[in-house]
């Protein structure tokens, strides 16, 4: 038995079906995952309660057809991008141009062959990982895997959104390394990113699964805490500063005692009209703990 090593979801919409159980054979066969429907209209519902990386799409189904299907997802926004074949009997390059213009990437005559049709997946394939590869390039920081800057002030905008529109708290933490400027200048900053990349994981351990964290600047993070009340903000907080001070950081130039200033705040504490205001007041409690001497906690 094959095992999935092939993790584009693949559709099939055909309505055909001796045409549809021939080419889950192939498909499947080929290592990948494989979902098939009938008509159009299951179709579309299988897009919105799940992520299609290629999509087979017969042009004449019931309900709605290949080509207003093609339409229909390239509208939509909302997930990532679905390589779509359109499957038809029609050749002449008025149709051909007609799906192409309304979509699909590529097409497919039938009757089809299958080492075209594996051929076609594969460049399919090729499209879908490229993308998610520049997408994750986009998004995440390139040192030390978590979200950057922009994509973490997206977060942060989306979440408080979401807590003004279900009237939950949104509590925040800005965390800066102390005194990182003297590993760089002493060690370098090959152990200086060393130092980064171990103190994100002792952040993440202490995180819950639906937390947030980004690198706001250089050494300075902020951690997103949805439904996170003011009372449990601090004690949070503290895990995560102690997880990083008790234990000294193993480098390429030896053991190294770093601390962390965190300043904390919550929509449960102030009036926060905007994100700009949490990340204001959540700065001047780090500036505050700076100030009262670094390795310590405030809520602002």
């Amino acid at each position: 038995m094959k095992s999935k090593q092939n993790k584009v979801k693949i559709l099939i919409a055909e309505d055909d079906r001796i045409s549809s159980k021939i080419l889950k054979k192939h498909i499947t066969g080929w290592g990948y995952d494989v979902l098939v429907v009938p008509d159009g209209k299951k179709a579309w519902q299988v897009f919105e309660k799940n992520e299609i990386g290629i999509a087979l799409l017969d042009w004449m189904m019931p309900e709605i057809t290949g080509v207003e299907l093609c339409r229909k997802i390239r509208n939509d926004k909302s997930g990532k991008y679905t390589y779509i074949i359109l499957l038809t009997a029609k050749n002449k390059q008025k149709d051909i141009n007609k799906g192409l213009t309304a979509g699909a990437d590529e097409y497919l005559t039938k009757p089809f062959n299958p080492i075209e049709l594996k051929a076609r997946l594969k460049t399919g394939k090729r499209i879908i990982d490229l993308l998610e590869k520049l997408h994750k390039q986009a998004i995440y920081d390139g040192l030390t895997k978590v979200f950057n800057r922009r994509e973490i002030m997206r977060i942060l905008n989306e979440e408080f959104y979401r807590a003004q529109r279900t009237n939950q708290p949104l509590s925040t933490i800005m965390l800066d390394l102390d005194h990182f400027k003297k590993v760089n200048d002493t060690y370098g900053h090959p152990v200086g990113d060393e130092v980064l990349v171990e103190i994100v994981s002792r952040i993440t351990t202490k995180m819950r699964a639906y937390d947030k964290i980004g690198r706001y600047g250089g050494e300075e993070f902020i951690i997103i805490l949805p439904h996170n009340s003011i009372k449990s903000l601090k004690k949070i907080a503290e895990r995560i500063r102690i997880n990083i001070s008790q234990k000294s950081i193993q480098t390429s130039a030896g053991p190294l005692q770093l601390t962390v200033s965190l300043g904390c705040t919550s929509t449960e504490n102030i009036e926060a009209s905007s994100t700009k205001m949490i990340i204001k007041i959540s700065d001047e409690a780090l500036y505050k703990a700076k100030n009262n001497g670094r390795n310590c906690t405030v809520v602002g």
